[in-house]
């Protein structure tokens, strides 16, 4: 429309060249790359190397399908891992605290970057609230006391973390614009039985996107609206810089950053310290037998391994071998999986034994 035309006219975005250039007071950019770990590595960047007594920043990016886990949380207990690789959907690990999240292009994420002193998460949601209702004054949207904002006072349309540093500090927020809500559900819910951990859980949400409300609110439009609110407040001009997350010139080591943040190290192996207790109802021949599993997992490891298997279901050299090599191993089906095809080829050649070790199998990799 030619209203939307006016708003997008507004905000101009022009080229990285302007990226150290820009007067003191305020800056906005916005990532050229959909990549999570890039996109989570230019926060990274931003609060490492710039200077935020001289300026704040407002980074705007967009992901493709990922699922975003707090710094101190277990993606076992936070997602369908399983489902995650069916769809090739990215796991990641924030350096921000806070609960789990799902990313698509239809999810907008602000980071406000500041200096500690200056942090403030409620002035940052009400300026976005303020540029909803700039655009659309009959939405009823507010912030919580939990710093989430609210769509027709039930529905989540913004989830808040933040990282506090020694001297600089960055808070940032979901905007729920046309996610799939759909796979939003599905990813989100932890298969896993038996789970006993310490880490931060996610507190569940009713949710929904803007879209619903007013189909002309596209992602576009919001992003360009809430950088205008910003420069508003800021009083700088309307420029949104564009930058891409790959270019070491404009951000040396860059790519290391990256390169630590796509680590199964850092991924999973972040993961606090928790524990497996769980019974594998495995069907054989005519009768269910019930496994017992007890599991210590700690940095994504296997630290204690005990499984409870029937008298005479294995030999005792093929038990212990099998539990022996499972202690150190990575809490991971593809790790695992390549461990028990080795130990399947020095089991004696029998097909009764191979058939059980088979299924056994199967059933502690649906563990992971």
């Amino acid at each position: 429309s030619f209203k939307n035309c006016l708003w997008l006219s507004c905000v101009l975005r022009t080229p990285k060249a302007c990226f150290w250039s820009t007067a003191s007071g305020g800056l906005i950019i916005q990532s050229v790359s959909n990549d999570v770990y890039q996109n989570l590595a230019v926060e990274d960047w931003i609060h490492d190397h710039m200077d935020l007594e001289k300026q704040q920043v407002l980074f705007l990016w967009r992901n493709s399908p990922a699922v975003v886990i707090g710094r101190h949380q277990n993606p076992w207990q936070e997602c369908n891992l399983r489902l995650l690789r069916q769809k090739n959907i990215k796991l990641a690990r924030r350096r921000s605290g806070g609960g789990t999240v799902y990313h698509d292009l239809g999810n907008i994420n602000l980071t406000f970057f500041t200096t500690r002193k200056k942090y403030e998460r409620m002035e940052n949601l009400k300026l976005i609230v303020k540029a909803l209702k700039a655009l659309r004054p009959q939405l009823d949207v507010q912030v919580t006391d939990r710093y989430d904002i609210l769509l027709d006072r039930q529905y989540k349309i913004s989830g808040t973390a933040a990282k506090l540093g020694r001297t600089s500090a960055y808070h940032h927020c979901t905007l729920l614009c046309n996610a799939d809500k759909f796979v939003l559900s599905s990813v989100l819910k932890s298969p896993y039985k038996g789970l006993k951990s310490n880490a931060t859980p996610s507190v569940p949400a009713s949710v929904k996107n803007l879209f619903e409300e007013d189909p002309s609110l596209t992602s576009e439009i919001l992003l360009d609206a809430i950088a205008k609110e910003y420069a508003v407040q800021h009083q700088i001009d309307h420029h949104i810089t564009l930058i891409n997350p790959v270019d070491e010139t404009l951000l040396p080591g860059i790519s290391n950053k990256t390169k630590e943040l796509q680590t199964w190290e850092w991924v999973y192996g972040k993961t606090p310290k928790f524990s497996v207790s769980t019974c594998l109802n495995m069907a054989y021949k005519d009768s269910v037998l019930d496994i017992k599993v007890n599991m210590d997992v700690k940095h994504g490891r296997i630290e204690v391994c005990n499984i409870d298997l029937p008298e005479q279901w294995l030999p005792p050299g093929l038990y212990s071998e099998l539990v022996k090599s499972l202690t150190g191993s990575k809490f991971c089906p593809n790790e695992i999986t390549t461990l028990l095809t080795t130990l399947l080829r020095v089991c004696p050649q029998d097909d009764e034994l191979h058939s059980r070790w088979s299924l056994l199998c199967e059933n502690m990799i649906r563990l992971m």
